[in-house]
């Protein structure tokens, strides 16, 4: 997820030079199974069961607007799209790393089952909000940067999709919370009393993974190509 799928988007880019301009017969289908795309993997996200499938699916839901960003060819939407896989790498690998840890000590990914893991690991916990809030974009994150730059651009290429991107967003934040709710909130089921403590490494791991996308916010050109 968060080095093949990045792989697609840099072959996009590299690639998409050479068609330019887009004739209109090529461009418009893709386009539009980009942004159809945002909306239906979104909802699929909302009644996944399976906690590593919500992550994917999500995942195929932010590269819809990668893809899209990439096809207007402008450089704000190759910007945005540089920043969103960098800040999506980031994120969804620490999503998989959670779900892991979760697995590990409970040896099922049905959110059902799960549930209640605050009471047991609440530093666990604010790991889960941290990266969740980054995944449904909130200020101040790179996230939120990388998407503004794709939205503004697909509202200049054609303004009707400002209701996708709206919607695809709007979805994106209830899974995303649904997800966070579903995992740690609740009670604790009772074959889950005795559970392993979590361990230095994954708390190291989780910080690697949220700091650069934290620092990253106060110099975004690194990552922009905005150097001037």
């Amino acid at each position: 997820a968060a080095i093949l799928l990045k792989l697609g988007g840099y072959g996009l880019i590299r690639i998409s030079p050479m068609l330019n301009p887009h004739p209109p017969n090529l461009m418009f289908p893709i386009m539009i199974l980009a942004l159809w795309g945002i909306l239906m993997t979104s909802s699929i996200c909302l009644r996944q069961t399976d906690l590593k499938a919500l992550i994917a699916y999500s995942s195929v839901s932010h590269m819809g607007l990668v893809t899209a960003a990439i096809i207007v060819q402008t450089p704000w939407s190759l910007t945005g799209a540089m920043i969103l896989m960098i800040a999506h790498g980031l994120t969804s690998s620490a999503l998989f790393a959670l779900a892991n840890t979760n697995y590990e000590r409970t040896h099922t990914r049905t959110l059902l089952l799960v549930r209640g893991l605050q009471l047991a690991f609440p530093l666990m916990s604010t790991w889960w909000l941290l990266t969740n809030l980054t995944n449904m974009a909130m200020p101040p994150t790179i996230n939120l940067l990388g998407e503004l730059f794709i939205i503004t651009t697909l509202f200049n290429w054609s303004t009707p999709t400002i209701i996708i991107t709206g919607i695809g967003t709007l979805i994106t934040a209830t899974y995303s919370l649904y997800m966070f709710l579903m995992t740690q909130r609740g009670s604790i089921s009772t074959q889950f009393r005795l559970l392993t403590p979590t361990h230095t490494r994954e708390h190291l791991t989780l910080t690697l993974h949220l700091l650069p996308l934290g620092l990253l916010i106060m110099k975004p050109a690194i990552i922009s190509g905005l150097f001037t």
